[in-house]
């Protein structure tokens, strides 16, 4: 595995890889690795002839409040996960080499950038686009690897690159999860004990929305309602919300037809933490 931290080396040795007729495969990380990642690495390593890996910690995605220096980090650990995995290239820039001096242009997808996770982190899907767009351009990838468990993510990325006509195709990868359900996250690191117990809630929540919609259930406003109510049992949890929405423009829906996701995000303590599934109605 070569590691690169300068945009134009890292532009150039995908270029020389596709002269070669190769296919590339991104997998876009914040690092402090975990199963969830190295389940997109897995994939893009299995689809593509190329593999590229970029960590960053993009400090405009991160509101005033949030976690940007607090967020874990350990590059040698990811590096060794990375090479374990037969990744290829390491892109490893830093904040000089993406954000230059006098950085002004920024990238927003309106409407959907303003719906669930948007409306308590304004400005974080700007932030997430205009990296995404930045890194595409330099990588130039075939694929492009997210998770499921960040479903808004994927949804305002696809919908980037269908209006900005990029030449990449966003492919989503099941969400991860431990044992007991709980999804994967590097943010989980910071849940203690009692914390880690009660995140389960997040998980049995949407298994329970999932088994209501099994049992004939439509109505999203019975649903959420058990949710919730599932979610205020726990002292330690606090709703930010729980919606049930469109799987394209992430409006809420009144009747479940035919599939649907519900989504969330529950502050544990201190911790923000998101999850969410898909509804599917069988005939």
């Amino acid at each position: 595995m070569k590691t690169i931290t300068r945009t134009e080396e890292m532009h150039e040795a995908v270029l020389e890889e596709k002269s070669h007729g190769r296919s590339v495969g991104f997998v876009p990380t914040m690092g402090f690795l975990h199963e969830g990642h190295l389940s997109l690495v897995r994939e893009s390593v299995r689809r593509a002839d190329v593999t590229v890996v970029s960590i960053y910690v993009n400090p405009t995605q991160f509101g005033p409040k949030e976690d940007f220096k607090q967020y874990p980090r350990d590059i040698h650990r990811d590096t060794e996960l990375l090479k374990a995995e037969g990744v290829d290239y390491l892109f490893l820039p830093d904040n000089k080499e993406i954000y230059p001096e006098g950085y002004k242009t920024y990238v927003e997808v309106h409407d959907l950038q303003d719906k669930l996770c948007g409306r308590s982190r304004p400005g974080h899907f700007r932030g997430v686009c205009t990296v995404a767009l930045k890194l595409f351009n330099t990588v130039n990838p075939d694929m492009a690897f997210f998770g499921q468990k960040d479903a808004q993510q994927t949804i305002i990325l696809k919908r980037m690159v269908q209006d900005l006509n990029l030449g990449v195709k966003i492919e989503v990868v099941p969400i991860v999860r431990e044992e007991d359900g709980l999804a994967l996250s590097s943010r989980n690191t910071y849940l203690n004990q009692k914390e880690r117990s009660t995140a389960l809630v997040l998980s049995a929540s949407l298994e329970e929305a999932r088994m209501m919609v099994k049992n004939g259930e439509r109505d999203s406003g019975q649903i959420v309602d058990r949710m919730k109510e599932m979610i205020g049992r726990e002292p330690l949890a606090k709703i930010d919300y729980v919606e049930i929405v469109d799987m394209e423009n992430l409006d809420p829906v009144q009747k479940i037809e035919n599939e649907a996701m519900a989504a969330l995000a529950v502050f544990v303590g201190e911790v923000r933490l998101i999850d969410n599934t898909i509804l599917q109605v069988k005939e």
